[in-house]
């Protein structure tokens, strides 16, 4: 098996109304989860999460936009390897979901669409709220239709108002290009640059097959856990020095675009890390680690439908600040809090366990080491 695929889950749905536990292959015309029996044989047609992918993300939105009853599907991820055995074990949790085994057993593989198009929607309404950083009138709309890409097209995929905010297209666009007798055909994203003659130009960035990585990027040469950590987590997980200019070093954050597989950078200075997100505050370490570019495990986060959730943030290049990675490993929580309680000496109480919500009390006995009843 592809070793990418090892590491993949497969997108799992289910209707309220029932306990019958199916495998997404995509979406209907309607923006209903279009789905297939979770065995061994339709392997192929699953909806497949890289890890390091935004194959949610894009799913989720177009899920959003497209049904008219969301919440009539409850969604779960199980690992590709595993997907048969995990949907049985779910689909028998569903005939009892108030057992607290069944509760932790449903909660760890639940999908929360809300939670993965969040960081899309912070920069949908600040272009939807605020005037553009480009005059639209500057398009060159002639050059733009020798790519094969129109007005209607940008403005039906959402592109228009992302590249009129120096952003990239959100998805990729058809390309088709032709030179002399040669007709070059492609996807990529799109973005707009200003000449030196002050010229508003389209700028390609093509479909890679794979990140190059082997290149020396503005004369610095990827190390080989460089390259690990940006196959498994889109983002270098350092700062790096680069040369834009001779003798002239630039810190950078480094990331792997995802719809491109393009190796992209932001100036360190450019971002700013938050002091607090999702309401949980960010100790000094915290926020020293994530200036670094380093990953951080975050728990007690409060999503926009006011369910608490954990996830390990990072900054990533993308995003233009903070992104969410849900699918992490839980042992880097588990690493980092340990660490932490190394450091301090203090060791953190959950506020439940096993779904049931713990009194203060409970709270202050777990804490000193004495045995806790919960029912």
């Amino acid at each position: 098996m592809d070793e990418k695929l090892k590491d993949s889950d497969v997108l799992l749905v289910k209707e309220k109304n029932s306990n019958e536990l199916k495998a997404v292959s995509g979406l209907n015309a309607d923006g209903t989860p279009k789905t297939i029996l979770p065995k061994a044989e339709n392997n192929p047609d699953f909806l497949k999460i890289d890890k390091h992918g935004n194959i949610l993300e894009n799913f989720f939105a177009n899920f959003m936009r497209q049904t008219k009853e969301p919440t009539r599907f409850e969604f779960f991820k199980a690992p590709l390897e595993k997907v048969g055995e995990v949907a049985r074990k779910l689909q028998e949790a569903f005939t009892n979901p108030d057992k607290p085994e069944n509760k932790d057993m449903l909660d760890m593989h639940r999908v929360e669409p809300k939670e993965h198009i969040q960081a899309q929607e912070q920069p949908q309404t600040q272009t939807q709220s605020s005037n553009h950083a480009i005059d639209e009138s500057r398009i060159d709309w002639k050059q733009l239709e020798q790519l094969g890409i129109s007005r209607e097209t940008l403005e039906k995929t959402g592109s228009l108002d992302a590249m009129l905010n120096w952003q990239k297209s959100p998805v990729l666009l058809p390309i088709t290009a032709q030179f002399g007798d040669m007709t070059l055909r492609t996807d990529a994203r799109l973005s707009f640059h200003e000449t030196t003659e002050g010229k508003l130009s389209p700028v390609i960035h093509a479909l890679h097959h794979e990140p190059e990585l082997d290149k020396y990027y503005f004369g610095m040469k990827f190390t080989d856990p460089d390259k690990e950590n940006l196959l498994k987590t889109g983002n270098l997980g350092r700062i790096a020095d680069v040369q834009y200019k001779q003798g002239e070093t630039t810190p950078v954050f480094i990331s792997i675009d995802k719809l491109t597989n393009e190796v992209v950078a932001v100036r360190a200075e450019k971002i700013k890390i938050p002091e607090s997100i999702k309401g949980v505050r960010l100790d000094e370490k915290q926020r020293q680690a994530l200036n670094e570019g380093k990953p951080v495990f975050v728990e007690g986060m409060i999503s926009k439908n006011g369910k608490e959730f954990s996830a390990s943030i990072q900054v990533n290049v993308e995003k233009r600040g903070i992104e969410f990675r849900f699918d992490t490993d839980r042992k880097q929580g588990q690493a980092q809090r340990g660490q932490r309680q190394a450091e301090t000496g203090e060791v953190r109480i959950p506020k439940t366990l096993l779904g049931i919500e713990l009194q203060d009390k409970q709270r202050e006995n777990l804490k000193a080491g004495q045995t806790v009843y919960v029912s």
